[in-house]
């Protein structure tokens, strides 16, 4: 090759390398840093709502209507209190008084309520799984492909949970602010997934005995 071609090839040679340089630094850029962790994913917040604004105990603190459930949430309420968490895409969760259970709750649409103590009704909607437990194991599971309601009381004392008999809604389970669990029911058949001839049963049960299901209650708070 002539030194004449040469000299001509030598600044084209130049610019091809600094683009290939730029380029370079670019694709650095791009890529996460060593050793810094992936953003995680912002978790939802579960939302308390308390009958008649009433605050129960969460964690050791009073908590009212408003207020933000975290997983792991140890949730007490007291002889005259009654509450409803509100899980947003996963289901609610219905608390009656003289309560004590640990709520836990994840993206994945997993939802567990330790029930230490008193009366809950657990609804999750379709691609959640739901499951009440007491210190003597599972007392029951919802479907993640259809949803469900688990309804289940464990008083101080008892052998063992009394399990889809509805004496959880008939103990006032709820802060009596709308139908969720109702709503929920329906699209699975039934009232605690034991279809709706049993469900219709249970109703007629309850109101014999002169009481009103939760979600068939009005809000006497006013509360949204």
């Amino acid at each position: 090759m002539s030194l004449r071609r040469r000299k001509a090839l030598a600044p084209i040679a130049a610019v091809l390398l600094f683009s290939v340089a730029q380029i370079g630094v670019q694709v650095s850029f791009a890529q996460p840093a060593a050793g810094v962790p992936p953003v995680p994913t912002q978790q939802f917040i579960a939302r308390l709502t308390t009958r008649n604004n009433v605050a129960i105990n969460v964690n050791g603190n009073g908590a009212a209507t408003g207020s933000s459930i975290l997983t792991g949430a140890t949730i007490e309420t007291g002889p005259d209190q009654s509450a409803t968490v509100n899980l947003g895409p996963l289901g609610v969760l219905d608390i009656a008084p003289n309560t004590k259970l640990v709520l836990t709750y994840d993206e994945q649409g997993n939802v567990k309520v330790m029930l230490l103590q008193g009366c809950a009704v657990l609804a999750t909607k379709k691609k959640s799984e739901g499951e009440i437990a007491t210190q003597q194991g599972s007392a029951g599971k919802t479907d993640r492909k259809k949803g469900g309601i688990l309804d289940v009381c464990f008083p101080p004392g008892a052998s063992g949970p009394v399990v889809n008999q509805g004496a959880a809604v008939a103990s006032g389970a709820g802060a009596g602010v709308g139908a969720p669990a109702g709503a929920a029911a329906a699209s699975a058949g039934g009232i605690f997934g034991i279809g709706v001839p049993a469900t219709i049963a249970i109703l007629a049960g309850a109101g014999a005995a002169g009481l009103t299901p939760i979600f068939f209650q009005t809000n006497p708070s006013g509360a949204i």
